[in-house]
């Protein structure tokens, strides 16, 4: 890790996210030369600058991936890129599709169109669970976005830029996970709201997100799709569980916080996959990740230390959800809950 980014000039795309701010965070530890933070959210610059402070290695760039002239100047003389930068939030990319297509697929363009004019090393583009079988635009547009990566890497002729994906769940904690809003309903007394009972996702830490993005730069050959491995949860243990340890926090008993159930949302599914089993026919696996590779390539990759995935469909139906004590001690452990003195 030291080897890829010590000294070296990187480009974070909507870096003022919550993984984006500990992406960043993480990359300082390796000394790179320069990281500019690109995102167009005025007031997130703001608050991440009196964060990290005011410094010459530090550059913080105000725009937005869908004018490709600002991103030019943002990635002139750049090395690397992380792309992560997304309309993702479900119900707002429903009622709005061409805003989604506009940011998530026509800015993923832009970038990669630019990597290879501008000479690139790496670009690191984060997609989501919800591009497999997607049953809603913001996945449907993370979809795409994952395959313009893929072809970019077949087509870039002799640019060197390498280009690869990693593919999330859903990230525990961040602005965009229920576990915010958990915390609001409770603090406001409740209802905690949650949509269907057999709702399950895959989870994973921010610094499981960050690693794995990391991991996944230093592996990248061309065109490969990253995949952690994550437990499952089920939406309703994950609400039950945040009312019976932050309850008391709010001056709440646990019981006197409803849980409302609201039914799914527009574009929502019940369950969630990480990968199909056309891809799993190809991916190699590791102790804790998969890399699926490009489809053009007809084959696996051959990474050290991997095997041959099992062939089948990785969907969250499948798996058996973590206990509501093994949630807790889950929570206690990344930090989302603040462990009570007996």
């Amino acid at each position: 890790m030291k080897a890829l980014l010590e000294g070296k000039k990187i480009l974070v795309i909507g870096g003022t996210g919550s993984l984006g701010q500990s992406l960043i965070k993480a990359i300082l530890n390796y000394r790179p030369q320069v990281i500019r933070i690109f995102s167009r959210d005025e007031d997130k610059q703001h608050e991440l600058q009196q964060d990290l402070g005011s410094k010459p290695y530090l550059r913080y760039l105000i725009g937005d991936i869908r004018d490709k002239d600002r991103l030019r100047r943002a990635m002139d003389g750049i090395e690397m890129v992380f792309h992560l930068a997304a309309l993702k939030h479900v119900p707002s990319c429903e009622y709005n599709p061409f805003e989604a297509v506009k940011t998530n697929i026509i800015g993923t363009q832009n970038v990669i169109d630019l990597a290879m004019e501008l000479n690139v090393e790496k670009v690191i583009y984060t997609s989501s669970d919800k591009a497999i079988s997607p049953a809603n635009t913001m996945g449907a547009t993370k979809l795409v976005a994952e395959r313009l990566m893929s072809a970019a890497d077949y087509y870039k002729g002799t640019s060197r830029t390498v280009f690869a994906a990693v593919r999330f769940g859903n990230v525990m904690g961040s602005r965009g996970s229920v576990i915010p809003l958990f915390k609001r309903q409770i603090v406001n007394g409740g209802p905690v709201t949650v949509t269907v009972p057999e709702m399950t996702r895959f989870m994973m830490s921010q610094g499981q997100a960050v690693q794995l993005t990391l991991e996944a730069a230093q592996r990248a050959r061309g065109g490969e799709i990253f995949v952690l491995k994550m437990p499952v949860v089920r939406v309703i243990d994950l609400a039950q569980v945040f009312i019976e340890e932050f309850a008391p926090r709010c001056g709440y008993r646990p019981e006197e916080i409803e849980t409302e159930i609201i039914g799914l949302r527009p574009g929502e599914k019940l369950f969630e996959e990480l990968m199909t089993q056309e891809e799993a026919k190809y991916a190699m696996e590791f102790d804790h990740m998969f890399a699926i590779p490009p489809s053009y390539i007809g084959g696996p990759f051959n990474y050290a230390g991997a095997r041959p995935a099992t062939q089948k469909t990785y969907s969250s139906k499948d798996v058996e959800p973590l206990c509501k004590e093994g949630l807790r001690e889950l929570l206690f452990r990344e930090g989302l809950i603040e462990q009570r003195r007996k």
